[in-house]
């Protein structure tokens, strides 16, 4: 049967496992828990191909623990139960070893039912997810786990494990290998840091490379065909899907447009169009607002444009977009201000409208006297003094002038009327 060279090259050792330093280094913490034997509930949580089920295989080897491995996006309540009924019996003599994988698509249910069995020690469990535990797993898990965090790995990491694919499979087929310069560090660095998926690419070259002379050739050109697009890592709805809108947001903010132009592009290869322009309109208020309040307007239109061209034209306005808000005059004071206002009346300090302000319709009978609005454009420039707060919060303050040129002018210019 068919096996991928990714699992016939599975590390058996820790020293073969790629990545990892700051658990699995030589004073790493994972690493002593490993040697030491005593192995407590964990979750691994991580990017795929990051090292997950190696080393979950590796301390059932070392723990002498039998080991039982479920998917939790097909395994059932009956699936558990097969495993609990095992403990202590010829099956399972010192207990199992239950490597949950994805444990986040397990229900609440489905994870208490383990609970027993981990309190009182028949059953480790070792469950893994690709997405954050503090929000996918259940706290009467988390509370008897450890968590350990699996990095997204470099291309130097990922070489080590390119070489050895290639050397164990050329000893596989019997013959010797080449590659043009440059295969392996493009092998390494376009699997998005999936070792599994740089492994792939190696059996997929060396499988359509030909044999001449007794010797196999990988090209360039075949690296770049087996590898295109395989860079990106990206998750409509986990945890890529936030990091990324998170990072296109704060690099605008910051004032750096090549790192917002960075994680726009990657949306955009996604192919998640909705989500940068959703951070964008948010930005161009949020993270300029008054100090550029133009940009809105600009703003909406270049994303007008994109959703009439659509991609891959979109990403050009979206671009103009990305720069224009990164390179602007930033001011937060229309963020702080309607975030005030909001907090004052989640809190219920409200009170009722002032008499001038409510609606003509109340001017009736049963009305002690007449609304007695003053309207502002019967007076100079436009203003008069009156007051808009309702009673109980009639002196709060919650806009705040930015320092920027533009709301200093704003500022000096109402300061000059209102203290006339």
């Amino acid at each position: 049967m068919y096996q991928p060279l990714a699992d016939r090259i599975r590390p058996e050792t820790l020293e073969h496992v790629v990545g990892q330093g700051h658990i699995l280094g030589q004073d790493g913490l994972l690493r002593r828990v490993i040697e030491s034997g005593r192995i407590p509930n964990m979750v691994f949580y991580g990017p795929s191909g990051t090292g997950k089920t190696t080393v979950a295989n590796l301390i059932a080897k070392q723990s002498g623990r039998t080991l039982r491995r479920l998917n939790a996006t097909t395994a059932s309540l009956s699936d558990i139960r097969e495993v609990t009924e095992q403990v202590g019996t010829l099956l399972a003599p010192n207990g199992v070893l239950l490597y949950l994988d994805e444990i986040q698509y397990f229900n609440k249910k489905q994870q208490q039912s383990l609970l027993e069995f981990i309190e009182n020690g028949t059953i480790t469990l070792i469950a893994s997810t690709t997405e954050n535990p503090y929000f996918t797993i259940f706290n009467a898990i988390l509370s008897r786990s450890t968590v350990f965090e699996f990095k997204m790995l470099t291309p130097q990491d990922i070489l080590p494990a390119v070489d050895r694919g290639i050397r164990i499979q050329g000893e596989e087929l019997g013959v010797e290998v080449h590659w043009e310069d440059g295969v392996r560090e493009h092998l390494a660095a376009s699997c998005g840091g999936d070792v599994r998926k740089a492994l792939n690419g190696v059996e997929l070259l060396m499988s359509a490379s030909r044999v001449k002379d007794g010797a196999l050739t990988i090209t360039m050109e075949d690296a770049k065909l087996a590898a295109q697009r395989s860079a990106m890592r990206y998750d409509r709805a986990g945890d890529d899907h936030y990091d990324i809108a998170s990072a296109l947001m704060k690099a605008m903010r910051g004032s750096d447009p090549d790192g917002a132009l960075h994680y726009l592009a990657r949306l955009l290869e996604a192919g998640d169009i909705l989500t940068a322009i959703r951070r964008i309109l948010c930005s161009a208020s949020e993270d300029v607002g008054m100090a550029y309040p133009q940009a809105v307007a600009i703003v909406k239109a270049c994303v007008d444009s994109a959703l009439q061209l659509g991609l891959p034209e979109a990403k050009l306005p979206l671009a103009q977009a990305v720069i224009l808000l990164a390179t602007a005059p930033k001011s937060n004071s229309v963020c702080a201000a309607i975030n005030a206002a909001m907090a004052d009346v989640r809190a219920g300090n409200t009170g009722d409208y002032p008499r001038h302000l409510q609606n003509v319709h109340a001017d009736g009978t049963g009305f002690e006297r007449k609304q007695g609005y003053l309207y502002p454009h019967n007076y100079p420039n436009h203003w008069v003094e009156q007051q808009y707060l309702p009673d109980p919060i009639a002196d709060r303050v919650y806009y705040e002038y930015g320092s920027n040129k533009n709301e200093q002018a704003a500022r000096d210019y109402w300061k000059k009327i209102k203290n006339r």
